[in-house]
């Protein structure tokens, strides 16, 4: 066995069939191939997930116990394996708390930074913040209410694990009898405290515990004094029943007590912290000690406390509340049923308060009244109740439904009502913090200038700009602490421009990225460790990239391999077959026909193969024709002043009854334009659904011309493995009615509904229909076996007496798309919506394959196909975003046959894409940029292919031109691409 190549010897993973297959080592190989030829199968079923099992095998068995057991891959040997490391399109974080920032650590070096060199400022003035003595820190103590009673404190503990035995025996032989320990006091004299160590804890001494007054001002002088030395400089004010005005004695940083105000039972308890070193004498604010944890949203001591560091917050939306405004009163509050006496008592006493009817339209009152009804009156109102002892006259304030709604929603216990109150609520920016998701004292603190909220606010390429140039700015002392953290910063920077990430700013939510953007993040951070001798398997990085990006990222690609790494890359792309250093194709079919390797070699070879379906398409011998003639629109649908995110207050055309293509570099606006503007602004227009905030524009016009819109996007088509391409379609029904259309179900009396795995009756009630059942394993992960009651078919064995032409509805359900079409080919209703399924280039996939297995490109295949079988009466306007994601360029050409179907039935189809092919066969394109992020957002070219590849300012256009025969100018790749040949005929 050569060192020089991993050797994979009897792959049977999945359709692999006994496969033998020679990657070599320290190369960029291309895995490519028909859709569902097996390349994943391959790359990530059987190579990754066997390195993956050896590194966990020789783990110890309590570290397995956490990391969990890989099964071992259906495959005899593979040798010469390196360490894998698996980057696919898997989303980086569905938490809220997840950015672009923390997901890189970026986060974490810029909370360094600020920490050891940022300046403190005082978050109202502005001013840098001072020293403040103990002299200072007691009169403020003194302008508190006299009376008021006060512990002072020292924190001596902050957050730390541990029992702290030996600290409780220290401070009773130094003289202290109470401490605090998480809020709760103790006395060390009676109780030895017994903490769980492996939890934090923070500890408080008590120092003293007095009343404000002038006369004891020498004991809170001394009591002051002996805190600030026992804490370092700090000290803790803690008022267990503070007057309403002590927040403001004690400045911004009092706080209820309670992590970011969690209900807790002491619920008027402040506490305010002053630190001998930072303060702002001409406000009056106490500024609260800078560590690194004080720049993370994550945490309480840096996180804003109304949002909780999540940078927005859910409120009553008024126009939720109120969707008809030319309702009567007594009926406009969605939330307010007037048929419940509650409700009607407090409308009823309103109303003749202001001598208003309840028949009146909500529209036609005075906005002053209408402004009470919504947020309560300032005078009082009587409220009459009719008792069984007559009526009872009670007189208040009107609270206003939507601060009743708030309120309740903050009080209530009950689910039910919450989510009630919810369908009313709608998120919004914090206030407090105005997204920034810090406290203000952390936004004040300053580096050059710029807070840390600032830079997450920045584009990763500004960002490099502004650090490439901060040493400049810094003193000699700061130079030297910040060199090695902003080397870090410089270099993690660099690394995402590499990729083609430069328009995604720091703060941007990590669960609001693509697959793709996630994996070229993944990527970003790889490179940056430096790794050696590592086995890199990256699934369809291009996904999501304009050409030019992809340049780029190829670099980027090569780079990693340059180190001394192995590159396993599943692709499509053929520029990234064309670079790489060797090519595994896979096939010859989809599905069963598959699981071979066609050919293993470089590129040039590959396109030597006649048997290839790659090769051909390499090699010009086979391409996706170009339309002679582009469709004319049958008229427009107008969006007016898009402005949501990077866009600039754009006027967009759209032309209906075409095939429209919106392309541009990534981070131009296609998505902002396409699902916030478009889809959303339709969804709320013509279907009246408010619960949909459209993205800030003007105005839709030419809405009569469409009669209903769909978008059809690459979110799963089920969340349990119940759900199946059969089930989404609506083929599975007509199976079992055939089903129970045999002999034997009639005479067992069988409905259709036998024939499903989800209900009881005619399923395997030990596995409940699933087919396995999980077995629980210690210190090894949890293993699924075929139900041993029904052998893994779903069914009971008396469903299972039931055949069709000699096969069970378990043998249907394991059928691929293309043996189920031939096998009922006597059911024209089946061979139809199969039919469909073949047509998008799903004929490999299975029946019953569960939902949970689909990629984002087969979802949204299968979700095109549902559509196709619908009865369309045309003017419907399909809204698909990169439909050719994880499609050969076989499979390719069968999509865009679909689209020109869809369009050629007076439909209109927008489609988001990059991929040329598809892009050429547009009638129309607009072309969004010219770069990324805030750089990009405009409009840079409109019309067909051929004009805008003719305008040199287009990206999109200028890699066009290769692919257009009427287009003779030369593109940034022409010297690479086979020459353009007239379009080959269908067959």
């Amino acid at each position: 066995m050569s060192k020089d190549t991993i050797e994979v010897r009897g792959a049977e993973e999945h359709n692999l069939k006994d496969l033998d297959v020679t990657i070599p080592r320290e190369e960029f190989t291309v895995v490519t191939g028909l859709s569902g030829s097996g390349k994943s199968s391959l790359a990530f079923e059987t190579v990754y997930a066997e390195g993956q099992r050896r590194y966990i095998e020789s783990l110890s068995a309590y570290a397995r116990n956490f990391l969990g057991q890989m099964d071992k891959p259906q495959v005899e040997t593979v040798e010469g394996l390196s360490p894998a490391i698996s980057i696919d399109q898997k989303n980086a974080a569905n938490n809220p708390r997840s950015t672009v920032g923390t997901v890189t650590e970026l986060h974490d070096y810029l909370r360094l930074l600020y920490a050891r060199v940022g300046t403190p400022h005082c978050p109202d003035c502005g001013r840098e913040v001072g020293e403040q003595s103990a002299q200072n820190m007691v009169e403020r103590i003194l302008e508190l209410p006299e009376g008021t009673k006060v512990k002072l404190a020292a924190p001596v503990v902050r957050d730390q694990k541990g029992a702290f035995e030996d600290l409780f025996e220290e401070l009773v032989s130094e003289g202290y009898a109470r401490v605090e320990i998480d809020g709760e006091e103790h006395d060390l004299t009676l109780d030895d405290p017994d903490l769980d160590e492996n939890f934090d804890h923070t500890i408080d001494v008590v120092v003293d515990r007095v009343k404000v007054s002038a006369e004891d001002r020498p004991r809170i002088i001394d009591s002051v004094e002996t805190a600030l030395e026992e804490a370092d400089g700090v000290l803790k004010v803690i008022l267990p029943d503070p007057p309403a005005e002590a927040a403001e004695d004690l400045g911004a940083e009092a706080r209820r007590t309670g992590a970011l105000g969690d209900e807790i039972d002491e619920d008027d308890r402040f506490v305010a912290e002053f630190s001998k070193d930072l303060a702002c004498t001409h406000c009056g604010i106490d500024v609260p000690e800078i560590e690194t944890r004080s720049f993370s949203f994550n945490s309480p001591h840096g996180a804003c406390p109304e949002c909780e560091g999540l940078g927005e917050t859910k409120e009553v939306d008024e126009d939720l509340v109120i969707q008809d405004e030319s309702k009567p009163l007594k009926h406009v509050f969605e939330a307010w049923s007037y048929n419940r006496s509650y409700y009607q008592t407090r409308l009823d006493a309103v109303a003749e308060h202001f001598d208003v009817s309840l028949s009146t339209p909500f529209e036609d009152l005075d906005t002053e009244i209408q402004q009470a009804f919504l947020y309560g009156t300032d005078e009082e109102v009587v409220f009459k109740r009719q008792t069984k002892n007559g009526t009872r006259r009670k007189k208040k304030r009107f609270e206003g439904v939507i601060p009743n709604l708030e309120r309740r929603y903050l009080e209530t216990d009950s689910d039910s009502t919450r989510e009630h109150i919810e369908d009313y609520m709608s998120v919004t920016e914090c206030p407090a913090c105005d997204g920034t998701r810090l406290k203000p004292a952390s936004r004040a603190v300053l580096v050059d200038d710029t807070s840390i909220t600032e830079i997450n606010a920045m584009s990763i390429g500004d960002a490099l700009a502004h650090f490439e140039s901060l040493e400049a700015d810094l003193t000699e002392r700061e130079k030297v602490i910040a060199e090695e953290i902003l080397k870090e910063i410089r270099a993690r920077l660099g690394f995402m421009v590499e990729v083609g990430l430069e328009y995604l700013t720091l703060d941007r939510e990590a669960s609001t990225l693509s697959g793709g953007e996630s994996q070229r993040i993944r990527l970003a951070t790889q490179i940056g460790s430096g790794l050696v001798g590592v086995l890199y398997v990256l699934d369809e990085p291009s996904i999501g990239l304009h050409q030019r990006d992809n340049d780029r990222l190829l670099d980027t690609l090569e780079e990693l391999r340059d180190l001394g790494n192995t590159l396993l890359v599943v692709e499509h792309d053929e520029e990234t077959m064309r670079r790489a250093d060797n090519v595994i194709d896979m096939g010859p079919g989809p599905g069963k026909r598959g699981g071979e390797v066609v050919v293993n070699g470089p590129v040039e070879e590959v396109k030597a193969c006649e048997e290839s379906i790659t090769g051909d398409y390499l090699s010009g011998r086979k391409q996706i024709p170009v339309p002679d003639e582009r469709r004319d629109p049958d008229g427009t649908l107008t969006i007016r002043g898009a402005r949501q995110h990077n866009l600039t207050e754009l006027d967009v055309d759209i032309p209906l009854g075409c095939f429209t293509a919106i392309t541009g570099v990534s981070g131009s606006g296609k998505s902002t334009l396409m699902h916030e503007v478009l889809y959303k602004g339709l969804a709320r227009e013509m279907n009246d659904n408010t619960s949909v905030i459209p993205g800030d524009h003007d105005a839709l016009e030419g809405l009569e011309e469409i009669e209903t819109v769909r978008l059809i996007d690459q979110s799963p088509i089920g969340r349990t493995p119940r759900s199946n391409p059969a089930t989404y379609t609506g083929v599975f029904d007509y199976i079992r009615e055939l089903f129970a259309q045999t002999k034997l179900a009639k005479q067992r009396g069988y409905e259709k509904g036998r024939f499903s795995f989800n209900v009881k009756g005619g399923r395997c009630e030990e596995c409940g229909g699933q087919g396995t059942v999980k077995i629980e394993m210690n210190f090894l992960s949890d293993v699924y076996v075929p139900c041993e009651e029904c052998d893994g078919a779903r069914y009971n064995d008396a469903t299972l007496d039931v055949t069709y032409k000699g096969k069970t509805i378990a043998d249907v359900l394991e059928m691929s798309v293309e043996e189920a079409y031939d096998f009922f080919e006597s059911s024209s209703r089946i061979r139809r919506r199969l039919e469909l399924l073949k047509d998008v280039g799903l004929d490999y996939m299975k029946l019953g394959q569960p939902s949970t297995t689909l990629s984002g490109g087969e979802a949204q295949r299968i979700k095109l196909a549902e559509e196709l079988g619908k009865k369309d009466s045309g003017e419907t306007l399909y809204l698909l975003d990169e439909p050719t994601t994880g499609l050969h360029s076989e499979d390719e050409r069968k999509l865009i046959d679909v689209l020109h179907r869809l369009t050629d039935e007076g439909n209109s189809v927008v489609v988001i894409e990059h991929e040329l092919d598809l892009v050429k066969n547009a009638d129309h394109i607009i072309d969004l940029g010219p770069e990324g992020g805030e750089h990009g957002g405009e409009i840079v070219a409109t019309g067909t292919p051929e004009e805008v590849a003719r305008l040199e300012d287009s990206h999109t256009g200028r890699y066009l031109r290769d692919l257009l025969p009427k287009v003779d100018l030369e593109g940034p790749r022409g010297e690479r691409v086979e020459p353009v040949t007239a379009p080959m005929d269908d067959d």
